[in-house]
């Protein structure tokens, strides 16, 4: 009976969430319990602002911007950091040479190849990250590159370039460059789960502009809280984003273009992600030392933790 127990309690365990919070003032990816347990702290490069994992989910790869927000000047950084996530450790880097300040990162599952965008100079850089070399450059006509996502099949590249108030979309074979002009200050994108439409948070425009991404045209609009940052979809497509000015994550229906369902938030927030199966939003005020967990399904805010003081802890990522 005893043996039965203790195996019953190992599977409880090994099946409890961890959380891999970015650490923007620590520069440093912290790990935590569910509950909000610092496990671990791995130093990475200055300031980092963004992060991705690796397809199979062992290599966590991670945008050392060097500035602690996107308003402020500097050189700033010019690495991407990669950390062993079973191991807890970084493992290595790849200079991005006279590209400085990256910020948005994205991975394409069929090749392993990251996109990143750079804001010094603005540019699109693809990067190999098992060969840790940069293997392909565009520029983005546009100013502050700031956020990446890949098209399907990763034959276009989308940039928000948050100062032109456009997003560039990048033809990755012939370097071609559209801009779609959208609403003042455009931050997160998110594709659709058939890939036909990227959306994209405007910050300023209290807007979330929806692409169609076979012709490269707004095609549509959905209106917002005040601040809308980051945006993600839940495995049933349905658009979660977090709203900055007015704190808060939102809910909306793709089919309707309008939003379904919010959840205050004491603080203002600026990433927003979520869980591998969606119900739970991860929303951090990285300015009050806190990461809020919603439930998506039930909207409504489950719990909050503090990170130590200075950590201001930016994008989160459950597994």
């Amino acid at each position: 009976m005893k043996a039965l127990l203790a195996f019953v309690l190992m599977l409880a365990t090994s099946s409890a969430a961890e959380l891999m919070v970015l650490h923007k003032g620590g520069s440093s990816l912290g790990f935590y319990s569910e509950e909000g347990k610092l496990l671990a702290t791995v130093p990475v490069g200055q300031h980092p602002h963004e992060m991705i994992l690796s397809p199979d989910g062992k290599l966590l790869y991670i945008t050392d911007n060097g500035t602690m927000k996107i308003e402020q000047a500097g050189t700033g950084g010019n690495t991407v950091s990669i950390v062993d996530v079973q191991a807890r450790r970084k493992v290595g880097e790849v200079s991005l040479g006279t590209f400085r300040r990256p910020h948005g990162i994205d991975l394409d599952a069929r090749t392993g190849r990251v996109a990143v965008s750079t804001e010094l100079p603005d540019q699109l850089l693809i990067i190999d990250p098992s060969a840790r070399t940069v293997v392909k450059t565009y520029a983005t006509q546009g100013k502050t590159s700031h956020m990446v996502r890949f098209g399907l099949g990763a034959t276009f590249a989308y940039v928000s370039n948050s100062s032109s108030a456009s997003i560039a979309a990048v033809n990755l074979a012939t370097g071609a460059v559209k801009p779609i002009g959208v609403g003042e200050r455009p931050e997160g994108s998110v594709l659709s789960r058939d890939g036909k439409a990227l959306y994209v948070a405007c910050r300023e425009a209290a807007t979330v502009y929806a692409i169609d991404t076979a012709k490269n045209e707004v095609s549509g609009r959905i209106a917002t809280a005040k601040g809308p940052v980051r945006i993600a979809v839940t495995p049933a497509g349905m658009l979660v984003y977090a709203t900055m000015h007015e704190p808060g994550v939102e809910i909306a229906d793709p089919k309707t273009m309008k939003v379904v369902g919010r959840v205050p938030l004491p603080h203002p927030v600026v990433s927003l992600n979520l869980s591998p199966d969606g119900r739970r939003a991860y929303a951090s005020a990285e300015d009050y030392q806190t990461v809020y967990v919603i439930s998506v399904t039930d909207r409504k805010l489950l719990r909050q933790f503090q990170t130590a003081p200075g950590m201001n802890p930016d994008p989160v990522i459950e597994r």
